[in-house]
C-alpha cells in the first residue's frame, strides 16, 4: 500500500540518514513557487469595474450546462468604442449592451470576447443578494481577491460570513475575475435555449427570480471534450495533459478542496503559440469546500450531496453507506476521475460512460474489466491510469505521486536508467532541471508548456511523495 510505506522503505536510493540532507537541498523551490503564474487578471487595469452587468458588451453564447448559460463578453475599453456601439440594438430586456449575430463587424471592427460571463439559473435562492450568495457559494470558491468588491464593498466577505473556502490561484484551476448580481437580461438564444429558468418577466411560463449570480472569466476557446473531437493528441502530449489534470487536482486537495464534477466538458482548454493545449479545470458548483469538514463528509443520510457527476464518482464515494458514524473521504476521488478522463486524452471512449458490454459503473467495477489502453501509451502511463483506478482508495496513489511520476517519467529517463542512482545523482539532476527552467522562463516571455509543468514540479518538490513516485516506477519497470 502506497500510502503507508515509511520513508526508510522509499529510498530507491541513498540512506535513510541522507534525508536531511536531501530535504536542505529542496529549499530553492521557493524560487519555483513565485515562479508560478496564475491567469493574470484581465480587469486589473479597470480595477472598480465590471461589478455590474451594464459595463459589459455581451456576445454570443458560449455553451449552457444543467445551471448556467455561459456567454462571450468584453468591457468597451475606448470612448469610441462606446460611441460605435450606442447604434447597436439592444435585445428586449436590456441591461447590458448586446452584439446581435452576424452584426459584429459594425462594432469596433469584429471586437475580441476576452471575457466570458456564466449567468447561474436561479430558481431556488430567491432575489435577494445575500439569499443568492448563500445559495450559489461553491461558485465562488475560484474567485479571485477583488472578485466581490463590488458586492459587499471588502474582500473580506467570506470571512465574515463565514462562506466557503477561497481556492489560492493555480495556472490549472479556473479563476473568477468578478461575482455579482443583477436582474436576469434576455439574452441570444435564451427563449430557445433556456426557456423554462426565465423569470416570468421574460417568458410567461418561465419559473426562475428575477436576479441571480454572475460569473466573470477568461474566454477560453474550447472545452477538453470540444479539443478531442477535432485533435488527436500524440502520446507524450496526451501525457502531459494529463499531468496538468493531476496538477490542478493536487493544488485542490492540498487546499482541502473536492471537485467532484471532473469531466472533459468541465476542464476548458487554451493553446500556447505551439499549438500546445494548457488544460483548467472550471465550474465548481459541486465541490466540498468546507473549512470545517475538509475533504471528510459526514454521511448519516441519503440527504448528503455526495457531489455531481455519477458516472465518474469513485467508488469509496457511490459505494459509501450511510450511518451515525460514516464519513466519506475524498482526498483520491478527484484523482480517480483523472484516471478514466486519461481514456478520453488517449483517443478511446470513457469506459464509465455509455451502455453496454463495455460500460463500467464505479459501484461495482473489477479492476481486470479495465480496458487497455493502446500500446503506443507509454508503459508508466498505461501503469499509471490502472492504479488511478485501483477500488481500494488506500492502494490508490495520490494526485501529488501521481503527478511525481509522469515528471518523472517525462524527464527524468536519465536518472531512472541508473540501477543504482544515489543521493548525489538525484539532487544533480533536481539542479540541472532547475537550471533549465529558471532559463528558458528567462528566454522567453510566455513560457511554454513544458516549462510551466516543470516550474510546477519543482515549486512543490516533497522527498516523500518523490520517493514513493521512484519506487512506483521501479517496481513498474521491473515487473516481468
Amino acid at each position: 500500500m502506497v500510502g503507508s510505506l515509511g520513508t526508510a522503505q522509499l529510498l530507491p536510493w541513498g540512506r535513510q540518514e541522507n534525508c536531511q540532507e536531501l530535504e536542505a537541498s529542496l529549499t530553492y523551490t521557493a524560487i519555483f513557487t513565485q515562479k508560478i503564474k496564475p491567469v493574470p487578471d484581465l480587469l486589473d487595469t479597470r480595477y472598480w469595474q465590471g461589478f455590474r452587468l451594464e459595463d459589459y458588451l455581451i456576445g454570443q453564447s458560449l455553451g449552457k450546462g444543467c445551471s448556467a448559460a455561459v456567454y462571450e463578453a468584453t468591457i468597451p475599453a475606448l470612448p469610441q468604442y462606446l460611441e460605435k456601439t450606442k447604434s447597436t440594438r439592444l435585445l428586449p430586456g436590456r441591461g447590458p449592451d448586446v452584439i446581435p449575430h452576424g452584426e459584429e463587424e459594425q462594432a469596433a471592427g469584429a471586437p475580441a470576447f476576452p471575457l466570458a460571463i456564466k449567468m447561474m439559473w436561479n430558481i431556488s435562492a430567491g432575489s435577494s443578494s445575500e439569499a443568492i450568495f448563500s445559495k450559489m457559494s461553491q461558485e465562488l470558491v475560484p474567485a479571485s481577491r477583488v472578485a466581490l468588491a463590488g458586492e459587499y464593498g471588502a474582500v473580506t466577505y467570506r470571512k465574515s460570513k463565514g462562506g466557503p473556502k477561497q481556492l489560492a490561484p493555480h495556472p490549472n484551476v479556473i479563476r473568477v475575475f468578478r461575482a455579482f448580481t443583477s436582474s436576469v437580461p434576455l439574452l441570444p438564444g435564451a427563449l430557445d435555449d433556456y426557456p423554462d429558468v426565465l423569470p416570468p418577466r421574460l417568458h410567461p411560463k418561465g419559473l426562475g427570480h428575477g436576479r441571480t449570480l454572475f460569473l466573470v472569466m477568461k474566454n477560453y476557446p474550447c472545452t477538453l471534450r470540444q479539443y478531442l473531437h477535432v485533435n488527436t493528441p500524440s502520446p507524450r502530449l496526451a501525457t502531459v495533459m494529463t499531468l496538468q489534470l493531476l496538477e490542478g487536482v493536487d493544488h485542490l486537495v492540498q487546499q482541502g478542496i473536492a471537485h467532484r464534477d471532473l469531466k472533459s466538458d468541465n476542464i476548458l482548454v487554451e493553446l500556447d503559440s505551439d499549438g500546445c493545449p494548457w488544460l483548467v479545470i472550471s465550474d465548481f458548483g459541486c465541490c466540498l469546500a468546507d473549512e470545517n469538514i475538509g475533504l471528510q463528509l459526514p454521511f448519516p443520510s441519503w440527504y448528503v450531496d455526495r457531489g455531481g457527476n455519477g458516472s465518474l464518482m469513485a467508488p469509496e464515494v457511490s459505494t459509501a453507506c450511510p450511518g451515525p458514524r460514516a464519513v466519506i473521504d475524498y482526498s483520491k476521488a478527484d484523482a480517480w476521475a483523472v484516471g478514466t478522463i486519461a481514456y478520453e486524452i488517449f483517443g478511446l471512449t470513457n469506459p464509465f460512460y455509455g451502455q453496454g458490454s463495455t460500460y463500467l459503473e464505479s459501484r461495482n467495477y473489477q479492476e481486470a474489466q479495465l480496458p487497455a489502453l493502446p500500446e503506443s501509451v507509454p508503459l508508466d502511463m498505461r501503469q499509471l491510469v490502472r492504479s488511478l483506478l485501483q477500488r481500494e482508495a488506500s492502494k490508490r496513489p495520490s494526485a501529488r505521486v501521481s503527478a511525481n511520476v509522469l515528471h518523472l517519467s517525462l524527464w527524468g529517463e536519465d536518472i531512472l536508467a541508473l540501477k543504482n542512482v544515489k543521493l548525489d545523482k538525484m539532487i544533480g539532476w533536481l539542479l540541472r532541471q532547475s537550471a533549465a527552467a529558471l532559463l528558458a522562463d528567462r528566454l522567453t516571455e510566455q513560457s511554454c508548456v513544458e516549462t510551466r509543468l516543470k516550474t510546477l514540479f519543482l515549486a512543490n518538490l516533497e522527498y516523500e511523495a518523490l520517493c514513493q513516485a521512484a519506487l512506483l516506477l521501479c517496481s513498474w519497470r521491473a515487473a516481468p
